[in-house]
This record gives C-alpha cells, structure tokens and sequence, in this order.
C-alpha cells in the first residue's frame, strides 16, 4: 500500500485541449508524491502543445516501457515515431488515429497490470471512428476490452454522484430501454461501486423519473409507474436502498440530491446537465463496473479553445486524485476480505 501508484493517461484528441490539461496538471510537482504519471502519446506533440499555451519550464522523462518510470517526473511513451501535424480547433482524421493509438497501447499495458489505473483524455467520438474502434466511446470501448457484462457511467464530484440507464444513445430510444432489466443492472453496479469503490456502507440511491413530474400519475406516461417504481421495490427487496421515482427538475432545483448518496438518471442529458452545472469543471466521468479503474475529466476536446492556454486543467486533476482513491480503496478492501480479525469467544465470566 505505501508504493506509489503509476497512473496511465492518453493524449485524446491532439487537436483539442487534451495535452493541455494534461501539462497543467502535471506542472505541480506536488502531485509526485500521490502517483507516478506515465503519458501515452509522443513528445513532440507535447512540446507543440506545451508552445502553444506558453508553458514553460516543464519536461517529459521519456521512457520506452513503464519499468523504466521514474517516480519523481512526469514520465511519456512514445508510442509513434513519425511527424503528425497538429492542427488545433480541428475535427480530422489524424486527431482520431492518434487518440486511438494512445488509447490501445495504454489498455494493453492496463490489462498486463503495467499501471494501475487509466485516465483518458477526451476523445472526438466522431473522427476516432476506424478499424479497432467502433464503439458511441472510452466507456463501451473498455467494456469490450475487458469483456464486462455491463458497465455504469458514474459522474463523480464533491457533493453528487450521478449515474445513467442509458449512455449514449439518440433520445428517440430512451424509453424504449428503460427495463426493469436494465434498471436492475444499473443499480446493482451504482451499489456495488458505492460500497467498494467509495466504502459508503449502507449506500443511498436516488431514482430520477424518465417523464416530466415522474409521469404525474400516469397523466405523462406510463413508464414511471409501470417500470420504475415496481424495479424499486425489487431493488429494495434485495437489500438496497432505493428511493424515488423523483422528478428531475424539481429534485435538483431542492438540494434534494445533497440527502443522497448517488443518483441514477434515466438518460445522459437529464444527468449529466445538472452535474455540470453543479461540479463546476471539477467533474470526473468514472466507468464502474470494470475489473480495472478509469476515470476522466468531464469535458470534451474544446475545439474552440485548443492552443489559446484557456482551458482548465481542474477536472482532469480530480480525475487523477479520484483514479488513486479508488484503485487504494478497492486494495484495501481486498485485504480487509483476505484477512479477516480472527474471532475469539469470550468466556462467560470475562466482561
């Protein structure tokens, strides 16, 4: 427990704000001393970024294989040799065949047990789009890679955390996959992770409506009360602790979320709206339900900002502190289970 942890990280996009953030945030030599970084990417994309935004005095230890980290720099694989051109603010071809790139040789050495936890930069979920990757993201990416039945994508910050029934899919089919099945599923994972990722022991968890007022009795749709609340009360019987069909609007505009432990939203908008609003570009977007950890900032690639020093780096950083706080708390668990406290009776005359 007390060996530093080596936290992966992939470049993303390299047009958008990906190796800004990720440069920023590594700047402080502070955050040395909770993880060794190790980038995915090629250091001369990173110079380019780093003259970009004007950031000085900052370096990669260019390694060949994470053995060779050293624990005390901000350490970089050069995982491709020839020139890329950059161009910042721009959706292309070679932003998404890099990102791809990045992304496998960091989930290769992930499923070798090379690093202990990954933090992916974001990605163009329209140019990355090529042979060995056609998935709607990272997070049914890593489902596949590692063959997980399902996977939960929990928005993660101080004061909420929100998960979806459904990912990215359009709005037309939403309802259509509200199941009890799927309901079921998600909530199952949202508690499990609460308990082993989070050590939350008896997890709360608020259950959004799909419909405007939670159906208002039927009055906007039938689905909260001919789906959602039975799966509750299947849900409760089981041993969770479920709670709702609430109405969306109003149970964020109430605080109502601050009496919960986690949230599960019906669909991406109606939970990760409030999120953002309520995180305040502190968000991380962490893939429960995996055998591995990944977590990542919750913005985009910030096209419009790419190479202006605009973007802030406090995301991606809360995503990193958030990839070692629960890679620790899941070992830690692991050897609470492995050994246990040996049981003595007492004898009847011992108080």
């Amino acid at each position: 427990m007390s060996e530093k942890l080596k936290i992966g990280i992939t470049t993303g996009d390299l047009n958008g704000i990906g190796m800004e953030v990720i440069i920023k945030s590594l700047l402080d030599n502070k955050v040395l001393d909770y993880f060794t970084p190790i980038v995915y990417g090629n250091t001369k994309n990173a110079s380019f970024h780093r003259k970009a935004n004007n950031i000085n005095d900052f370096s990669f230890n260019v390694i060949t294989d994470v053995e060779q980290a050293n624990p005390k720099r901000a350490n970089m694989i050069n995982c491709w040799q020839e020139d890329v051109k950059i161009s910042l603010g721009e959706e292309n071809e070679l932003g998404g065949k890099y990102a791809f790139i990045s992304l496998e040789k960091a989930v290769e050495d992930l499923n070798n047990g090379k690093i202990d936890a990954l933090v992916t930069a974001p990605i163009n979920k329209h140019n990355i789009q090529q042979e060995g990757f056609a998935f709607p993201g990272h997070t049914e990416y890593l489902q596949h890679k590692v063959n997980a039945d399902d996977v939960l994508m929990f928005m993660l910050c101080e004061d909420l955390r929100v998960g979806v029934v459904t990912g990215h899919i359009p709005v037309k089919d939403v309802a259509a996959q509200i199941t009890e099945e799927a309901l079921l599923k998600k909530l199952r994972l949202m508690n499990s992770s609460l308990k082993n990722d989070f050590w939350i022991q008896k997890p709360k968890i608020a259950v959004l409506g799909l419909n405007p007022h939670a159906g208002d009795n039927g009055v906007i749709g039938t689905e909260d009360d001919a789906v959602i609340r039975p799966t509750l009360e299947k849900a409760n019987a089981e041993g969770m602790l479920c709670f709702g069909p609430f109405p969306a609007d109003g149970f964020f505009a109430s605080d109502a979320y601050l009496k919960f432990d986690a949230v599960l939203a019906m669909y991406h908008d109606q939970g990760l709206i409030p999120f953002k609003h309520i995180a305040q570009r502190k968000g991380v977007n962490y893939t429960a339900g995996l055998p591995i950890v990944r977590t990542s900032p919750d913005h985009g690639t910030g096209y419009d900002i790419a190479g202006k020093n605009l973007a802030s780096h406090e995301s991606f950083l809360e995503a990193l502190f958030a990839a070692v706080h629960i890679v620790k708390n899941r070992r830690e668990q692991l050897e609470l289970t492995a050994n246990p406290l040996p049981f003595r009776k007492l004898s009847k005359d011992r108080d």
